[in-house]
């Protein structure tokens, strides 16, 4: 076995985080838009393409180099990202038509934005105990929930004072730069390697025991993947959903304009969340936190066409930033649990799939139902079932007595 420095694990986290916080950059498109219609004089659907088809391209990237990762190792991806977000970024910049911008941003930065995000917490997480595993995750995806909170006021400043384009170029060479430094600090343990602070266990804390190292086909033949898949799409659409209309609630529920106050106090509740996420589901273990999280996601849905004041509105939103974002550090952690470590990039590639699903049915249903009806009211009822739905899916998964039973038989029987 080989013992490695604390400080050099923890020097992957660092830059995992970091290069998670600029992919994060995407959901400020909401400012940047605004900017294409007002100053280049596009139509809100134009203005609107680029970030759906990024949205796209991020999934079906992270499939692609989810594998690559589990090959070539992170800092092979991570470089990848780093020059496909910049120069994404910066082409962005230099485009005048929708059409072009689309392959620039759509295309391109969404590509390196979905590589990013599948290339920091493998190898984070490699670098840590079992009982760990929901700790680092948490850690590292919390970067992408701080994001905004940098970078909205960040593009505001600079969109007054040098305009959209040059607004695109800056922050596509501070991607670009900074995506560098963190993709050099990306690495695997070497061979060996026993985890800072591990006994040498296999079995975790509260989580059960890591299973078998099982490859993507594997994976896809087994039922749990397609419960996790379903409960993933569910519950990340009630976030999408308030994430996607929250200027609009606040005006029509409360009849206030600084709706976008609410976009920040989501995120700064979203980070928390992917901390505390994997931090309890190491206590208490993965599918119980779920469990957890979906309930109170599902009475808050359930009650929050009745938040009649923004200070209720606000806690809606802060519950609704807080669940969806635990959410992202437990499956990460589940992945490992239930399908091993070796193939986690390929394997949870596949499952952030389902979070595609969730980014069209949460927002889009709002919006149906809204130009329906007028209100939200029927939106937060189908959230609301969705979630309950996720509950009892929760109530299928075996226990971590039934898991740790199921183990020691597979091991007795290749004896």
């Amino acid at each position: 076995m080989v013992k490695t420095s604390p400080s050099r694990a923890w020097l992957v986290v660092c830059a995992a985080t970091g290069l998670n916080f600029l992919t994060g950059i995407l959901y400020i498109w909401s400012i940047l838009s605004s900017a294409l219609i007002t100053e280049l004089h596009w139509s809100s659907k134009e203005a609107s393409l680029p970030y759906t088809v990024a949205t796209i391209s991020f999934v079906i990237f992270m499939i692609f180099f989810g594998r690559l990762q589990d090959t070539k190792g992170p800092r092979f991806t991570a470089t990848f990202s780093a020059v496909l977000m910049g120069v994404g970024l910066i082409l962005s910049g230099l485009v005048l038509s929708p059409l072009q911008m689309v392959i620039t941003f759509g295309i391109i930065a969404g590509a390196g934005i979905g590589t990013g995000s599948i290339s920091t917490m493998p190898p984070a997480v490699k670098w840590f105990p079992p009982e760990r595993k929901g700790q680092i995750t948490g850690i590292v995806v919390a970067g992408v929930g701080m994001s905004s909170v940098f970078f909205a006021p960040l593009a505001s400043a600079l969109l007054k004072s040098v305009g959209i384009s040059m607004t695109f170029v800056y922050c596509g060479i501070g991607v670009l730069l900074a995506g560098l430094f963190f993709a050099s600090q990306l690495h695997n343990p070497p061979a060996g390697h026993r985890p800072v602070g591990n006994s040498q266990t296999q079995q975790t804390a509260a989580s059960g025991t890591f299973a078998k190292d099982m490859n993507s086909k594997e994976m896809l033949k087994t039922r749990d993947f397609y419960k996790l898949w379903l409960m993933l799409a569910f519950s990340s659409s009630a976030g999408l959903m308030i994430i996607g209309h929250a200027a609009n609630i606040a005006r029509i529920q409360v009849n206030w304009e600084g709706g976008f106050l609410l976009v920040v106090l989501l995120a700064i509740f979203n980070t928390l969340g992917r901390f505390l996420g994997g931090a309890v589901s190491d206590k208490i273990g993965r599918i119980n936190t779920l469990r957890i999280i979906f309930s109170i996601q599902a009475i808050n849905m359930l009650l929050f066409g009745r938040f009649g004041t923004i200070a209720l509105l606000a806690l809606g939103v802060a519950l609704a930033g807080i669940n969806y974002g635990a959410i992202f550090s437990v499956y990460p952690a589940i992945t490992v649990d239930l399908y091993g470590i070796k193939n986690v990039g390929g394997n949870y590639g596949i499952l952030f799939t389902a979070y595609g699903a969730g980014g069209f049915i949460g927002p889009m249903a709002a919006a149906a139902v809204f130009d329906t009806i007028g209100s939200y009211d029927a939106a937060y009822l189908i959230a609301c079932l969705l979630l309950v739905v996720s509950v009892a899916v929760t109530f299928t998964f075996k226990s971590r007595q039934e898991r740790e039973n199921l183990l020691a038989a597979q091991e007795a029987g290749t004896k």
